[in-house]
């Protein structure tokens, strides 16, 4: 595997995921920085100033990008354009249209394409769904989800990732589409800080604070919301059935935590088991069960990556999947702007 960018993204989450996947091994970064390259080679792993001389090393059978979210697309192109495998990092593109180019040309080229949706393997989620599947909720009426944090108001908002709603918004709706089905309407209220750092003349602002509402084929409602200033973040969980509702007060699961601390799938046996605490419940009333949390498996990405790589198996994540992703998060832009639902 070789691996494109090595700022935190790469260096804190792709690099140790790559590294602790059976069937993978990080063979080459790029970087353009002196430091992280001086980084990469106390690694024992190979560094390089650019894709291309990645590429034209022969020393990888396939790619992650992990660089900012303006230059995923070109970058993309480039390994489909050399016929190598490649995996995007979150947010896919800046648009559906530049992301529905780039997986057109995959299909026509025959090169393997697949968005790094992390967050699909979250505790949280693999809980929901495993009671979804179960009928312990019953018909599932609403999925409420929010990524809502307290920052420091100088810290900046994502300007290389497009937004926030770009950025958080790629995860929750993602999730919102697996759980219940394709969305048909579109709702959106956004909000930016004035006080935010802002990108060049002719792009969008940067929105720091939003929130969508999904109307489903199913007749099922997602209110999913993102923030980076809350002063009370809300629960991450609330789904509402026919017959109990589950309810996750914990913000994240501990993956993101455990990497940014420096450990990995290698250091941690049985990665990743939430503690008591952050269990959710279930409840109809005053008839309440705590539920114990699947564990966390953002270690299985790299893992199906590479038996797709192999022809053993498909690809992790449906590159069609994150164009219908970011069909939504467009159409919340026009919401917003007009103020009106969108149909899709």
């Amino acid at each position: 595997m070789g691996l494109v960018g090595f700022g935190s993204g790469g260096r804190l989450f792709h690099a140790p995921l790559i590294d602790g996947a059976d069937g993978c091994e990080l063979a080459g970064v790029v970087t353009s920085s002196p430091e992280r390259q001086a980084e990469v080679r106390e690694l024992g792993v190979p560094a390089f100033e650019t894709l291309a001389d990645l590429l034209e090393s022969g020393a990888v059978d396939a790619v992650t990008i992990s660089t900012p979210a303006a230059t995923h697309v070109s970058l993309v192109q480039q390994a489909i354009a050399a016929g190598v495998p490649v995996v995007s990092d979150k947010p896919f593109a800046l648009d559906r249209t530049s992301a529905r180019e780039a997986v057109e040309a995959a299909e026509a080229a025959g090169v393997l394409l697949s968005v790094y949706q992390n967050r699909r393997w979250d505790s949280d989620f693999r809980t929901l769904q495993s009671l979804v599947d179960a009928g312990r909720l019953g018909e599932v009426l609403r999925f409420e989800s929010r990524f809502e944090r307290l920052s420091a108001p100088d810290k900046p908002v994502g300007l290389a990732g497009g937004g926030l709603l770009l950025d958080f918004g790629a995860h929750l709706v993602d999730q919102a589409l697996v759980l219940l089905g394709p969305a048909v309407t579109v709702y959106a209220e956004v909000s930016t800080r004035t006080d935010a750092p802002q990108p060049r003349a002719g792009r969008h602002p940067l929105e720091d604070d939003w929130f969508i509402a999904l109307e489903h084929e199913s007749g099922a409602r997602s209110h999913l919301a993102g923030s980076w200033w809350h002063p009370a973040p809300g629960p991450r969980f609330r789904v509402v059935g026919t017959q109990a509702a589950y309810v996750v007060r914990e913000l994240m699961d501990g993956q993101e935590s455990a990497l940014k601390a420096g450990f990995s799938p290698v250091d941690v046996p049985g990665w990743l088991e939430e503690p008591e605490m952050a269990w959710g419940r279930l409840q109809y009333g005053g008839a309440v069960e705590i539920v114990p949390s699947e564990r966390g498996r953002w270690d299985l990405f790299y893992e199906l990556w590479g038996a797709a790589v192999r022809g053993q198996g498909p690809v992790p994540v449906d590159p069609w999947d994150a164009v219908r992703a970011l069909e939504v998060i467009d159409a919340a832009r026009l919401s917003a702007a007009q103020g009106r639902v969108v149909r899709l």
